[in-house]
């Protein structure tokens, strides 16, 4: 089913429901909750995704599990998807948590198809084998690096939302000490016990998210570089890598192709 809103189809007894939908470059859905869990797929574009809970960025074919009842905020850089959205009790994935998973060619390919599946579909027929196999490889989908959590601590939460919008690779701990009015040592386990990650990895962390929505822009990687605050392209690049197990450009270029497994 294509560009059809969900709230027509929700209360079919079917375990899942599929829709293909195209969104203008730009497009913001603001928060909102749905009754079943949701796996959002980005054929193009990318997607920027906000919980209470924190940040996540999802490129092109890739997808995010949003569990039910997840309260979500979604921006699309001009993204055709295809939504999976799944009854609470059958859901695959067993965490409560959002998470940018990675999309198997098998997986693709079901996500394609999914968008001819009617929402009564026959369950004992072709729809139904082919609903049974997505669920099943959306259990056995790995999860890729691409979150920055979000601490509880009203000032600390609203200092990250601030830093995310705008991150900068030499921002120090000391100075998010100095402006909480707090010890060195003090932020520094703060920052753990709300987030689970050290303050510098979260704010690498910060920094990939912000580097992707640009490179998938057709920004250049020595500008991206430079507006995050890296001393040089191959510092930025090294960093990219480790993450992401590619460089900045063959990223940006699988981002601008057509996609093909």
């Amino acid at each position: 089913m294509l560009n059809i809103a969900l709230d027509t189809v929700d209360h079919i007894t079917r375990v899942m429901v599929a829709i293909g939908t195209d969104y203008p470059a730009g497009t913001l859905l603001d928060t909102h909750t749905h009754r079943r869990a949701q796996l959002l797929y980005g054929m193009t574009g990318l997607m920027e995704v906000d919980t209470d809970d924190g940040a996540w960025v999802v490129p092109p074919y890739n997808c995010v599990w949003i569990p039910a009842g997840k309260r979500h905020r979604v921006r699309m850089h001009g993204v055709s998807t295809r939504s999976i959205y799944i009854e609470p009790n059958a859901v695959p994935r067993v965490t409560g948590d959002c998470e940018v998973l990675s999309v198997s060619p098998l997986l693709h390919h079901l996500l394609v198809a999914s968008a001819d599946i009617p929402a009564q579909y026959d369950e004992s027929g072709r729809d139904g084998a082919l609903a049974q196999l997505i669920l099943h490889e959306l259990h056995i989908a790995p999860i890729l690096p691409l979150f920055a959590p979000m601490p509880r601590d009203c000032q600390l939460a609203k200092m990250c939302r601030k830093f995310l919008r705008e991150p900068h690779i030499r921002a120090t701990p000391q100075a998010w000490a100095s402006e909480l009015n707090k010890s060195l040592r003090t932020f520094t386990r703060l920052f753990r016990q709300q987030t689970g990650m050290s303050f510098g990895a979260w704010r690498q962390q910060a920094c990939l998210l912000a580097a992707l929505p640009k490179l998938s822009s057709g920004a250049p990687v020595t500008q991206v570089a430079l507006d995050l605050g890296y001393d040089s392209p191959n510092a930025f690049s090294s960093m990219f890598r480790k993450a992401l197990g590619q460089s900045p450009s063959s990223f940006a270029r699988a981002a601008s192709s057509p996609h093909s497994f």
